[in-house]
């Protein structure tokens, strides 16, 4: 075997472990964001802070810019980690997608089911179903990372490719049901410069600057087709090339996606995302009383991270390993599962993304999805804390042909 050979091999594990650690730290920094927006937003700053965020720069407010152009990128980065991983990672094989797929499948419909329950009479609402489906990987990992080594990195694998699958599954999801008015023009020269991408990756094209030029063009494309511009950084994603530089041996390591991935990977973590809670976290509690936690749009949310996530994520990946098609994760108990799937209930970066998709230019309706996320996110993330902390770990029988 050549000698480059075998690092290429253990390579995806070691990304994946490096992904973990560093997003469990962007976690943190997530959480403190979120924190830093509610402050601001119930403190004498309010009136200023919430002026900012209505600012113009230039066609699009701040918040504006945030949302559909800061966002991009990151579901550029949601793309690119989606592509490598099913083409080269932890979900390169159907066996391995078999446990957190199904369990991303469970945990996305069950929370949908809780909120339609919630919301069935009321046509306004009942837009908001995809709210709780969403997993928060930042968040999820941060409150692992709290946890250290009672947690095997086997549990933290899983739930890093359920979230990845779960991300695909919203975006899907945004780009089926919340998009505006479509312009068929802007769609159809979108669609021109995504074969234009294509036809970059066909012939070998290794340098991102190509890529980056028509993916700034289709950007604005996608924004003015009515199509959620968010959408063209998964499209660009998947057309970036996971094949090597030409005269390279390590395809992984040394192709266009791999050094796309990790240049942008510390701006989304540690920039893009915490700025996105910033801006998009701050609820003012002015005014909101009982009534306003008792509303069917935030129960139905809160409920639906909460109990959606724990009843289709556990529900789906105990039936799995039941039936023989997966085993739990190595080292992993049954009361760590129900831990995780607690754990998955934490949505806050795309909960609240669609939050404000569903219910745009309506305050009070995104003021109360906001409540929800919060609310569910909070009691997810603690309850997972609490369970995980005295959840005893898996022990392995002993290995009596070793002895032999």
């Amino acid at each position: 075997m050549p000698d480059g050979t075998a690092p290429a091999s253990r390579r995806p594990l070691s990304l994946l472990r490096d992904f973990l650690d560093s997003e469990a730290a962007g976690g943190l920094v997530l959480m403190g964001a979120a924190a830093l927006a509610l402050v601001l937003a119930n403190s004498p700053a309010a009136p200023g802070y919430f002026a900012a965020l209505h600012l113009y720069l230039g066609p699009l407010s701040l918040q504006h810019w945030i949302n559909d152009g800061l966002m991009a990128v990151f579901f550029l980065f949601v793309g690119l980690e989606i592509k490598r991983e099913f083409l080269a990672g932890q979900l390169a094989s159907w066996p391995r997608r078999a446990l957190p797929g199904i369990a991303a499948a469970g945990g996305m419909a069950v929370p949908a089911l809780i909120y339609a329950a919630f919301n069935w009479n009321d046509a306004e609402t009942l837009r908001g179903w995809a709210i709780p489906s969403a997993t928060d990987i930042a968040f999820a990992l941060g409150v692992l990372s709290l946890l250290g080594d009672r947690v095997p990195s086997s549990l933290k694998v899983f739930l890093a490719a359920l979230a990845i699958i779960d991300d695909l599954g919203a975006v899907l999801i945004i780009a089926l049901f919340y998009t505006g008015n479509l312009s068929l023009l802007d769609l159809a020269l979108a669609a021109a410069v995504a074969a234009l991408l294509a036809g970059l990756n066909l012939r070998g094209v290794t340098r991102l600057l190509p890529y980056l030029l028509l993916g700034a063009v289709l950007w604005v494309l996608v924004l003015r087709s009515g199509v959620h511009a968010t959408i063209a950084g998964v499209v660009l994603a998947l057309t970036i090339p996971l094949h090597a530089e030409p005269g390279r041996v390590d395809d992984i390591e040394h192709s266009p996606l791999h050094r796309l991935e990790h240049r942008l990977h510390p701006w989304v973590a540690f920039g893009i995302v915490p700025v996105f809670g910033l801006a998009n976290a701050g609820v003012s509690f002015s005014g909101i009383g009982l009534d306003a936690l008792a509303d069917h749009l935030t129960l139905g949310v809160a409920l639906g991270l909460v109990l959606g996530k724990l009843v289709g994520v556990f529900g789906s990946a105990a039936i799995t390993i039941r039936l023989g098609l997966a085993d739990l994760p190595m080292g992993a108990g049954w009361g760590q599962m129900v831990g995780v799937s607690l754990l998955c209930g934490i949505g806050f970066t795309m909960s609240l993304f669609i939050g404000l998709l569903a219910f745009d230019g309506n305050e009070l309706l995104q003021n109360e999805v906001k409540l929800g996320i919060l609310l569910g996110s909070l009691t997810a993330g603690l309850a997972g804390w609490a369970v995980l902390r005295v959840a005893p770990r898996e022990i392995p029988p002993p290995k009596r042909a070793a002895a032999r």
